[in-house]
C-alpha cells in the first residue's frame, strides 16, 4: 500500500526479492494506492526482472482513486474497466491473476459492477475476480448473483480487515465467504502496526502513527480494550520468545476460513520478521487465550 509513497524503490525492490526468495507468491496492490504509484513501482520492478512474472500471483483492485488528496469511488462498469486497463499499463502486464472491486458503492447497481468482472474475465484481462470490503450481506448477494446464471464470473475471494483488534467479520463476512466457497484475504492483520506494541509508550517519529495519512487508523485503537489486547499479545510473545508481530500474524493466518493475511510491511526488516511466521505454530492454549481476551 505504501510503495511509491512512504516506501521507495530501493526498499520495495529489497522487499519483493526477499519475499519471493522466501517462497512468497501473492503480491496485492490497488489502483488507489498512491493514485497508481504502487502499481507503477511494482510494474517497474517486474520489468527490471526482480522477480519473474510467472512466479507471483499478481492481484490488484479497482474502484477507488486518490487525486489531490481527495478520495473518489467509481464502481460503474465503464469506470472499473477503464481503471483496469490503466492498472495493466502501470503494471506492464496483459493480465492480472486476481482483480478485485475495492469497495461497495450504493451509487451503482450491483449487477452493473459485477458485469465488469464478467468482462474482465472473458477478455482475459483477469484470471480470477473478487471483492473487497463488502459486508456479509453484500458478499452473499454478489456471490449469489454471479452463481445464478451460467457463464458469469464466480467470485473467488473477498478481502477484508481482520485482526485481533478487528474481529467483526466473524459475525457475517466469514460465514458468507465460507458458504459461497470464497477465500478470505485479511488486510491489516497487525491493525496498522498497533499489535506490534510499538505504540505502547508513545508514537515513534518514523511510524505510520506519526504520518497524517495513516494516523487515524492508529488513533482508532487508542482505547482500554485495545490496550488490553496489545498487552496480552506482548505477554504471549515474551513467553514464546517470539515478537508481538509474529504472534498477531500467526493468529490471523490460522483463523478458520482465512486464505492468507495481507502484510503491508513498510521496511524489508519488518517483512523478514513477518516471513519467519511461516515456520512458527501458535500453541492452541495461547490461541485460545487470545481469542478470549479479544472477543467482541
Amino acid at each position: 500500500m505504501t510503495w511509491g509513497s512512504v516506501t521507495d524503490e530501493h526498499e520495495a525492490r529489497e522487499q519483493l526479492a526477499g519475499f519471493t526468495e522466501a517462497g512468497g507468491t501473492l503480491v496485492d496492490t490497488a489502483a488507489g494506492y498512491g493514485d497508481g504509484a504502487s502499481e507503477k513501482l511494482l510494474g517497474s520492478l517486474l520489468a527490471e526482472g526482480v522477480v519473474a512474472r510467472e512466479d507471483i500471483v499478481l492481484a490488484t483492485k479497482g474502484g477507488i482513486t486518490w487525486r489531490g488528496g481527495n478520495r473518489g469511488v467509481d464502481t460503474s462498469r465503464g469506470g472499473l474497466l477503464t481503471g483496469l486497463d490503466a492498472s495493466l499499463k502501470r503494471l506492464g502486464v496483459d493480465h492480472v491473476d486476481l482483480w478485485q472491486v475495492h469497495v461497495w458503492s450504493p451509487e451503482v447497481p450491483i449487477e452493473e459492477t459485477l458485469s465488469a468482472l464478467d468482462m474482465a474475465l472473458s477478455s482475459g484481462r483477469a484470471s480470477y475476480v473478487g471483492v473487497s470490503n463488502y459486508t456479509g450481506w453484500q458478499t452473499a448477494q454478489a456471490a449469489t448473483w454471479q452463481r445464478s446464471v451460467p457463464g458469469r464470473a464466480t467470485l473467488a475471494s473477498t478481502q477484508v480487515e481482520y485482526s485481533l483488534l478487528a474481529r467483526d467479520v466473524e459475525y457475517e463476512v466469514l460465514p458468507a465467504a465460507e458458504a459461497m466457497g470464497m477465500g478470505l484475504l485479511a488486510w491489516s492483520p497487525l491493525a496498522g502496526g498497533v499489535l506490534t506494541g510499538k505504540y505502547r509508550t508513545g508514537i515513534p517519529s518514523n511510524s505510520r502513527g506519526a504520518d497524517p495519512t495513516f494516523s487515524a487508523r492508529v488513533d482508532a485503537y487508542d482505547d482500554e480494550r485495545s490496550r488490553g489486547i496489545v498487552t496480552a499479545v506482548a505477554k504471549a510473545a515474551e513467553g514464546l520468545e517470539w515478537t508481538p508481530l509474529q504472534v498477531s500474524l500467526a493468529w490471523v493466518r490460522d483463523r478458520p476460513g482465512v486464505t492468507a493475511p495481507i502484510m503491508g510491511a513498510r521496511t524489508a526488516a519488518q517483512l523478514k520478521e513477518a516471513l519467519e511466521v511461516a515456520e512458527l505454530t501458535l500453541p492452541p492454549e495461547i490461541a485460545l487465550a487470545l481469542d478470549d481476551v479479544s472477543a467482541v
